[in-house]
């Protein structure tokens, strides 16, 4: 590869990793300004929702908090790594396919290159519970922010047995 389109290449494969996994997009719920600034947008929080993708019946809110001033409403500004993640039931629960430890629910870009926030997926097949995990990495050096959730399956509106996770988790 000639040495001036390795930059680009990486470049170009950092934006397709930080793409999100799911064809969805988190669902804004409301932001609420943290530090006001007089001239250009104030710095936020911001809380989304997202339903997983291969677990119906299971939703993910999680709140980011979402720069202002004139390099966050160009979105140049590097977000902030802090999120807080919390699952809910929040209907039948039915798996869609197998599953893997740790698979990607949601990725979302935290900066213009080298961060992004995951919200990744387990089970633990003792309690019979959904396992959430939100986390940013970093190319260069990793970030140890993280968040967890569970969510207990548990039989709802009378309707017929409640799956086992531990089924649905491949290897």
């Amino acid at each position: 590869m000639r040495p001036f389109l390795a930059p680009l290449a990486l470049g170009f494969a950092t934006l397709l990793a930080a793409a999100p996994v799911a064809a969805q997009d988190a669902e804004l719920i409301f932001k609420k300004s943290t530090v006001f600034k007089l001239l250009t947008p104030d710095d936020k929080l911001a809380t989304y929702v997202i339903d997983d993708p291969e677990v119906e019946g299971v939703a993910c809110y999680f709140t980011v908090p979402e720069k202002g001033g004139i390099s966050g409403s160009l979105g140049l500004a590097e977000q902030l790594s802090d999120v807080s993640l919390a699952c809910r039931q929040v209907g039948p629960v039915k798996f869609k396919s197998k599953m893997e430890q740790g698979d990607v629910v949601y990725r979302q870009s935290r900066s213009l290159f080298f961060k992004r926030m995951q919200v990744v997926r387990g089970c633990d097949a003792k309690r019979n519970v959904l396992v959430y995990m939100s986390y940013s990495d970093k190319l260069i050096d990793g970030s140890p922010k993280n968040s967890t959730s569970s969510v207990p399956i548990m039989p709802w509106g009378g309707m017929g047995d409640t799956p086992k996770c531990a089924e649905w988790v491949s290897g």
